[in-house]
């Protein structure tokens, strides 16, 4: 690949403001002057990566710096036993006085340290309970299915989800998606600290709120080195034919109301450059077809937009997107085909390469 990942979390904070109104041309940056020039190379790509992690926090609020990290303190609260794996129910410190209840899965046999996967949930009353398979849609239930190909799992409620209720601005945060970052890369941080996990193999998945959770955090943490989202995102201008209400409330981004006033226009970034900001790394995309919430077109102009930088980086083949044709769901072949996407980049061994789970 053409860029160094590395091995800790990305903490940018806001410095300088570079506004660009032409969110799908991403192959260029402003010098300090604010004057245009194209992105010929990683390192001029890497300062308009910046400049998008910036502008990322002018909605979500700042990331929290390397303060706010306190011991984890895992507790595990219960622990059931299953054919393939362990599911625990845990929890664990994001930040001082803030404890997230999560399911923590490890398989039974396990051979030396594993890749783990971090597994975020949708919309759904339940929260974590959903993708360990408390959940009735079957098709949702990733976290259990990965744990049963050898995967350790996590996964975390978002915050006022499942069993985590929290006053995120009472904390001194602008999002709940900027929480949702913190408490993910967190999650990160007990993952590695396990000892059935190899560290450096760690991805994400998830399923609508899940989905761009996957990418937000993707972006903000390198250290997930793959990234898996379904129903997850399109561009701002085909959000709803451009009606950014959806994404202003107190779930996700209120600057996006109050300060923005939802216009797609004013928003200093949009999906077509979280998505590039991933390159080089792996991002396997499931856009459905008759998908209500994210309409399939702002899919494809958003993949269209980062391939460029795909390309730049040598990375082409780490971008990949399938477009079933269903509405807004997880189709177990699609389901198929991104667990063996993560499988070829994650497991080192055939070994590791277990069959899909029937």
């Amino acid at each position: 690949m053409g860029m160094v990942l590395m091995a800790t979390p990305v903490v940018s904070q806001v410095s300088s403001v570079h506004l660009y109104p032409d969110k799908s041309n991403l192959l260029v940056y402003a010098d300090e002057r604010g004057e245009m020039h194209l992105v010929k190379n990683a390192g001029d790509w890497g300062i308009r990566r910046a400049h998008i992690l910036a502008n990322m926090q002018l909605v979500m609020g700042e990331l929290p710096d390397a303060s706010r990290r306190v011991p984890l303190d895992l507790r595990v609260e219960k622990a059931v036993v299953r054919p393939k794996y362990i599911r625990k129910k845990v929890s664990f410190v994001v930040e001082s006085g803030d404890r997230v209840p999560a399911y923590l899965l490890i398989p039974k046999k396990l051979v030396g340290n594993v890749p783990a996967m971090l597994c975020l949930h949708q919309t759904t009353r339940i929260g974590k309970g959903e993708p360990v398979g408390l959940g009735p849609k079957r098709s949702l239930h990733y976290a259990k299915e990965l744990a049963e190909r050898g995967y350790v799992t996590l996964a975390p409620d978002y915050p006022n989800f499942g069993e985590y209720s929290i006053d995120v601005s009472a904390r001194g945060y602008a999002s709940a998606t900027m929480k949702g970052i913190w408490n993910h890369m967190r999650a990160v941080d007990l993952l590695q600290s396990l000892p059935e996990v190899d560290s450096e193999r760690i991805g994400c998945i998830g399923h609508s709120l899940g989905g761009h959770n996957t990418l937000f955090v993707g972006v903000f943490d390198e250290r997930i080195r793959i990234m898996v989202t379904n129903c997850g995102f399109n561009s701002f201008y085909k959000y709803y034919g451009g009606d950014l209400t959806g994404w202003s409330h107190q779930g996700y981004m209120p600057r996006i109301a109050d300060v923005y006033g939802k216009d797609p226009a004013r928003m200093p970034f949009d999906f077509t450059e979280v998505l590039a900001a991933l390159a080089p790394r792996p991002v396997f995309i499931s856009a459905p077809l008759r998908d209500a919430n994210f309409e399939v077109s702002g899919v494809r102009d958003c993949v269209t937009a980062a391939q460029p930088v795909y390309d730049l980086l040598n990375a082409a083949e780490n971008l990949v997107v399938l477009y079933p044709d269903c509405e807004h769901n997880f189709p177990r072949r699609v389901r198929e085909a991104a667990y063996a996407f993560v499988d070829v980049r994650l497991k080192k061994t055939n070994h590791e390469r277990l069959e899909p789970h029937e």
